[in-house]
């Protein structure tokens, strides 16, 4: 061990640069996590804070299902009388815009649903959804845009009018603020057309039926899918009909597959030089007596050394850019997550050593006598 500290000591300029390399890697990894979560968290916040285990689009509906599927009453019946569902409402989703009364332009996504239902969001701040004719519940995130209860949102094209009741929790959906309002108000704003009476009365139809299983996600609904023509998918996989879900996953999922595929490689190129360079040294140490598994730990020793100090500081970068960037981006490291990143890449990272380990423990002796000569 003194050995291995002494020599990093001696070489603190090309260990420091590996550690430096480390570190780097570890902090794009960290980064790269944090926009994924927070992207996602983004995209399908306000579906993961409905109280349902599982939606009922329609059946022709197999992708981007909240924009494809219309479902009708009768299906939300069906739903009710079918074994093993507690609870079914109607839920309908769709993204709008509008400016408020104080002429704030805001972007929503809006979540139809009863008022009084399973569905209906808790208010942080204000009344309920519905308290009011056409009343709605806004997410925290339109409050920070400058939305604020007793204001009245004028959708466009459309003139219907949403007065602010109450605040929710900061969800959102497709990177667009939640906002809750009754089911008959959010049919109108779906379904109305410019130049139509906005009093008129809409289509009696939604998005999908939400669903609360008495076996949570794990109930099977094949059977009842067929009775019902419905397409009936968990939380997690309703998740997926998101706009833009699966794709930013799989795009920040890449990215991060390359970043831990780099880290080895290059810790593992870094350590096969230094080997090659203590090759007269290892064979000295051999001669005089030392170990193989005296020499394997001196170099393993020094790899986690470095590994470990470039992982931790990399972690630090990582939240520092997390901290800088703030609000203003979709970003979230919560310590689980970043604990769980920098061990991955430490782990990949002494991976990488192992490709050095071969020439550690088998240095010639004779090397110092002259045998190469």
């Amino acid at each position: 061990m003194f050995l291995a500290l002494l020599e990093i000591r001696a070489a603190r300029g090309r260990f420091l640069l590996m550690g430096s390399v480390v570190m780097l890697v570890a902090a794009l990894v960290g980064i790269v996590s944090g926009f994924t979560t927070g992207l996602g968290n983004d995209t399908v916040s306000a579906l993961r804070a409905l109280p349902a285990s599982h939606v009922s689009f329609s059946s022709d509906a197999e992708s981007d299902q909240f924009d494809r599927s219309l479902v009708d009453r009768k299906a939300v019946g069906s739903w009710q009388q079918e074994d093993g569902v507690e609870e079914a409402a109607p839920l309908g989703v769709s993204i709008t815009r509008g400016t408020t009364d104080r002429g704030v332009d805001v972007d929503l996504a809006a979540f139809g649903l009863e008022p009084g239902s399973f569905l209906a969001p808790e208010s942080t701040d204000g009344r309920p959804v519905g308290t009011s004719q056409n009343g709605v519940v806004v997410s925290q995130q339109l409050v920070d845009e400058g939305v604020r209860i007793g204001d009245t949102i004028t959708i466009d094209r459309l003139g219907v009018e949403l007065p602010v009741d109450g605040v929710a929790g900061p969800d959102s959906y497709g990177h667009v603020p939640a906002a809750y309002v009754p089911l008959e108000t959010w049919q109108q704003v779906r379904f109305t057309t410019p130049g139509t009476d906005p009093d008129s009365r809409p289509v009696d139809q939604f998005s999908g039926v939400a669903l609360k299983a008495s076996d949570g996600e794990d109930a099977d609904f094949a059977a009842a899918d067929e009775r019902h023509g419905a397409r009936t998918l968990p939380r997690e996989k309703v998740l997926e009909a998101a706009p833009g879900y699966s794709g930013e996953r799989v795009t920040m999922t890449s990215i991060q597959v390359f970043l831990f595929l780099i880290a080895p490689l290059v810790v593992g190129a870094f350590f096969a030089v230094w080997t090659v360079q203590r090759g007269p040294e290892l064979a000295l140490l051999r001669a005089m007596g030392a170990s193989r598994a005296k020499l394997l730990s001196h170099s393993v020793l020094q790899a986690a050394t470095v590994v470990v100090c470039g992982t931790a500081a990399g972690g630090l970068v990582a939240l520092g850019v997390g901290a800088l960037v703030g609000g203003a981006v979709p970003f979230s490291l919560p310590a689980s997550s970043l604990g769980t990143t920098l061990l991955a890449v430490a782990v990949v990272g002494l991976a990488g050593t192992a490709l050095t380990l071969r020439r550690v423990t088998a240095p010639d002796p004779l090397t110092m006598l002259g045998a190469n000569r």
